[in-house]
């Protein structure tokens, strides 16, 4: 049987975070929350007479991505209309970039487990996103209304080449594309409320024939489960039909998430039929020297730079790297506690800070970025326990104190008595007595049962309120126990 290759690539709209619209001054509104067209203006709604202003702040975010996706930045952009007709399309145009991108001929690096593997970007281009449509069936009576609240909202669409082959690199491609553009602030990537859209180009080829294969595209994919579903049924159909010698024919499809199927919603637009011309109501884009060198000298640390310099500097496990790199107030607490405590371990913080602390803040659902508790707390409160003046099932629970108080490690220790009992002499007359009211335990251990250590152990540290340093216990019971072989 014929083995076929999938040769995926995906075109990404991303909503810039500008606080007004690309070619005007209408603000940005969140299109969950906001009522329906409140905020339009004659410009975006494609009013006779009106003129276009570029946004200066989108531009800047646009290079800002571009730079950071590694891609050659033209000096010279020029806007375009792409001509179609739309409900949701107020002035039957759309105004984007064709021949002239602002950006060409960059890479992301994804990470799988066959290694790094480079995904080259074709193009990134600026243009203006669309309103939204709603599909009404009322009573057997379809219809349906219109939001222009987005429409004209700054839009930067990235183009990948088709470097993908299976849905995993898919996955890794798309989460790495929106952490970086998180990272660098352009965009808040948050997908349910759309600012981030997926449209999948595939097509099937037989694995000894490096000529592509005829592509489909797969629209409006709004999460990576969608994407990742969409392209293995997508996949599987365009197999079936190569194999049984029909033609796959070029089409634009949508994705039913309820019917887990694609659809065809028209057949492949080529460049043609949307008569792109240049935008005539705007001049050419002209990006200085200066201007995209202020930009890349106020770039942020990348993941993929994150990542390398954690690997050097720290002690941690991948998932953990990945975990502090995933999410910047994450990295941020934990590079704050490495600068407030230098002696401490890279590890011993980490232990403490992916499984105590963020139990709690899972359990009471509230964001690190809002605890009552510094790094600098939160690190004296490992010191304390490393140093022996609590041990670590205390310090769990003054953890706990600590983050419902927002009271220091110190202050908790104090009020309740918590310091712990180092003292050997103090711990050997509890083992004595202990010892001394479960004589028959002491036997069963003498005799053999080894379990009866843990027992022994845990009725001397209740003994102690749990206050005792249970290493001390350990040594100081292990060698009255020997004394009695």
């Amino acid at each position: 049987m014929t083995k076929y290759i999938a040769d995926i690539g995906l075109e990404v709209h991303v909503e810039l975070s500008t606080k007004s619209k690309m070619f005007c001054s209408c603000k940005v509104v969140d299109n969950t929350e906001a009522k329906p067209n409140i905020a339009v203006c004659p410009v975006c709604c494609g009013m006779p007479g009106t003129l276009p202003i570029i946004n200066k702040k989108a531009v800047e975010f646009a290079i800002r991505a571009a730079a950071a996706l590694e891609c050659k930045i033209a000096r010279t952009s020029i806007f375009a209309r792409k001509n179609y007709f739309y409900p949701d399309l107020p002035k039957g145009y759309q105004i984007s970039q064709y021949e002239h991108p602002l950006a060409e001929h960059g890479r992301l690096i994804i990470h799988t487990k066959e290694g790094p593997k480079t995904i080259h970007i074709h193009r990134a281009h600026l243009e203006e996103d669309t309103g939204k449509l709603t599909h009404v069936n009322n009573e057997g009576q379809a219809y349906s209304l219109v939001n222009l609240n987005r429409a004209g909202v700054p839009l930067l669409e990235i183009v990948s080449k088709p470097d993908m082959h299976n849905v995993t690199e898919v996955a890794a491609y798309s989460k790495e594309l929106r952490l970086l553009l998180r990272t660098i602030g352009v965009t808040s990537g948050d997908m349910e409320k759309g600012t981030m859209r997926f449209e999948a180009n595939l097509s099937m080829r037989p694995a000894d024939c490096k000529k592509l294969g005829t592509r489909v595209e797969v629209k409006n994919l709004n999460s990576f489960r969608a994407m990742e579903n969409a392209i293995q049924y997508q996949m599987r159909i365009q197999q079936k039909t190569l194999q049984s010698g029909k033609p796959v024919k070029q089409q634009t499809l949508g994705w039913d998430e309820n019917a887990g199927k694609t659809f065809s919603q028209r057949s492949k637009e080529n460049a043609n039929d949307y008569r792109y011309f240049p935008e005539p109501d705007l001049p050419p884009l002209i990006i200085s020297d200066n201007w995209i060198t202020r930009v890349k000298e106020a770039m942020v640390e990348l993941p993929n730079e994150k990542r390398e310099r954690y690997r050097q500097a720290f002690d941690l496990q991948p998932e953990e790297t990945e975990r502090l790199v995933e999410d910047k107030a994450i990295a941020d607490f934990f590079e704050k506690c490495i600068e407030t405590s230098p002696t401490l371990s890279a590890r011993a913080i980490a232990n403490w800070l992916f499984t105590d602390l963020f139990a709690w803040i899972n359990l009471n659902q509230i964001p690190l970025t809002k605890i009552k508790m510094s790094a600098k707390d939160f690190t004296d409160l490992i010191s304390t326990v490393q140093q022996g003046i609590i041990n670590q099932n205390t310090g769990k629970e003054v953890l706990r104190d600590m983050l419902a108080s927002g009271k220091s490690v110190y202050e908790i220790v104090k009020e309740k008595g918590l310091q712990q009992l180092s003292d050997t002499d103090q711990i050997a007359l509890l083992i004595d007595r202990v010892l001394k009211k479960h004589q028959s335990e002491v036997t069963a251990y003498l005799n053999g049962k080894d379990s009866i250590f843990n027992w022994l152990f845990g009725q001397v540290m209740r003994a102690a309120k749990g206050k005792a340093n249970p290493q001390i216990i350990k040594q100081l019971l292990q060698d009255k126990l020997n004394l009695r072989q």
